[in-house]
């Protein structure tokens, strides 16, 4: 993947960002899911090259993960980039893969943070006010917040909390002595379904299912793209 050098971000595109995601921050509500879901989805995007993203979706069966579509879509890159509005740059082309579903999910797993952001609005946060959709984040690495080490054994849980405590996510421990996972609700979700449902779709791997199969299919999609 090509990493190009980004110049420093424009004030103005920055307090303009700014003042739309604490916009859209008002939209966000945290609720359980009314019911169990029977579908649930897998998204990621990357950049194949420095003018251009691939955005994926996968979705499963629930609870038996089965895989049932896979749809990707690519396009120019439309919005520089800006540390901390990057759903800013995905979610245009993400929007765009979603409508090519064919089955909707009911719920939506993001490859990154819901509200464990700095302003309360990660990707899966944004993607989730935008569609309307439940969605929840589960990223690899922490975005802002504290925590303490969860135990080494998987299944292993810590809160992530801001400086005056309030509860941003959680710090899961996937798998047996490797690095945890930060699990944060998004839109029309609550952290114990986001916490419960990232369990319910581990299979062994250090990521859940549906990411794991969005970041497989991201790289056997980017050979199409290439040809």
């Amino acid at each position: 993947m090509y990493r190009p050098y980004h110049p420093p971000a424009d004030p103005v595109v920055v307090r303009e960002l700014t003042q739309e995601q604490e916009a859209m921050r008002t939209r966000v509500r945290l609720l359980p899911l009314p019911q169990e879901p029977s579908f649930i989805a897998g998204c990621d995007s990357s950049f194949p090259t420095p003018d251009t993203i691939l955005s994926v979706f996968v979705l499963l069966r629930f609870p038996s993960l089965e895989l049932v579509e896979k749809v990707w879509n690519a396009a120019p890159v439309t919005v520089p980039y800006v540390p901390g509005f990057l759903a800013f740059r995905e979610a245009p082309n993400l929007l765009q893969t979603y409508e090519k579903l064919t089955q909707k999910p009911d719920i939506i797993m993001v490859d990154g943070h819901g509200i464990a952001h700095p302003r309360r609005m990660g990707i899966a946060a944004h993607l989730g006010v935008l569609l309307d959709r439940p969605t929840f984040g589960v990223a690899k690495q922490k975005l802002t917040g504290n925590y303490t080490e969860p135990a080494i054994t998987r299944g292993s849980l810590t809160p992530l909390t801001d400086r005056s405590g309030e509860l941003l996510g959680e710090v899961l421990r996937s798998k047996d002595k490797v690095n945890p996972l930060f699990v944060s609700p998004g839109h029309l979700c609550d952290q114990a379904t986001a916490t419960r449902l990232t369990l319910a779709c581990l299979r062994g791997y250090k990521l859940p299912e549906p990411t794991r199969l969005a970041d497989y299919w991201a790289e056997e999609f980017k050979k199409e793209l290439r040809k």
